[in-house]
């Protein structure tokens, strides 16, 4: 039988979400902790990476087991066994066909940024003090919008089979003046992506690129002209659809 969980964590203690050898990811407390409770070996699979230090919320996995599970109760189990970064919200039984990285249709991400010293919020979100242009930044943004190649975003050496991506949302808002979060949303997205988004669109902010620079690194830039990576940690997964 094939069961949905959904999760949500943070990433600061973890090396991302795919299993790596000596180092501790998501994926691997989770199988863990359910080989654990149903004594054998679990194989987990997630709706896909995240990287080192990025959080997510709601995140969706699938596992088989023999087992009939009674699912609230497996849950709470599972929770008291699971570190604290790692909070499981739902197990339930779902069909066997289900996949929770190919059936997904739509993923999206939040990035936080804080503009003057928080320390409520230091943890999860990127302090940039520096004078942004925000109509700028979401000028550029709008140059995401539909289907393009994002190899420029992509971190090098990554190994993707396409860069293609498909994106359907992309725009800077404000909490109020001095806390802002950027939200993406896309069909799939490829490693260090919108970190380096972000990373450029605070540029064009800055005043040190132009609106128009956005469109021609999609046009057949390479990483190394598009803007520096920010901190993985203000970055989170926010919601997967089926």
């Amino acid at each position: 039988m094939r069961y949905l969980v959904k999760l949500s964590y943070d990433g600061a203690d973890f090396c991302g979400w795919q299993i790596q050898p000596s180092a501790p990811t998501v994926q691997k407390s989770l199988e863990q902790a359910l080989g654990t409770l149903l004594k054998e070996e679990v194989s987990v699979t997630g709706a896909g990476r995240t990287d080192t230090g990025v959080n997510a919320v709601g995140y969706v996995a699938h596992f088989d087991t023999a087992a009939k599970l009674e699912c609230a109760q497996f849950r709470y189990k599972l929770n008291a066994i699971l570190p604290p970064s790692i909070a499981v919200s739902l197990v339930e039984k779902t069909s066997d066909d289900f996949h929770a990285r190919f059936d997904a249709t739509r993923r999206e991400y939040t990035y936080f940024l804080h503009r003057e010293k928080d320390p409520f919020v230091r943890n999860h979100s990127f302090l940039c003090t520096y004078p942004l242009d925000f109509e700028a930044m979401n000028k550029a943004a709008g140059a995401l919008l539909g289907k393009h190649d994002f190899s420029c975003f992509e971190k090098t050496g990554a190994d993707s089979k396409t860069s293609v991506c498909t994106v359907t949302e992309a725009g800077w808002f404000k909490t109020d003046d001095t806390h802002w979060y950027f939200r993406i949303a896309a069909d799939r997205f490829l490693r260090n992506m919108v970190r380096a988004i972000v990373g450029t669109l605070i540029e064009v902010g800055r005043g040190k690129r132009g609106v128009e620079s956005v469109s021609s690194l999609l046009e057949g830039g390479a990483r190394c002209d598009a803007g520096e990576s920010v901190p993985g940690n203000a970055l989170f997964l926010t919601e997967i659809n089926y």
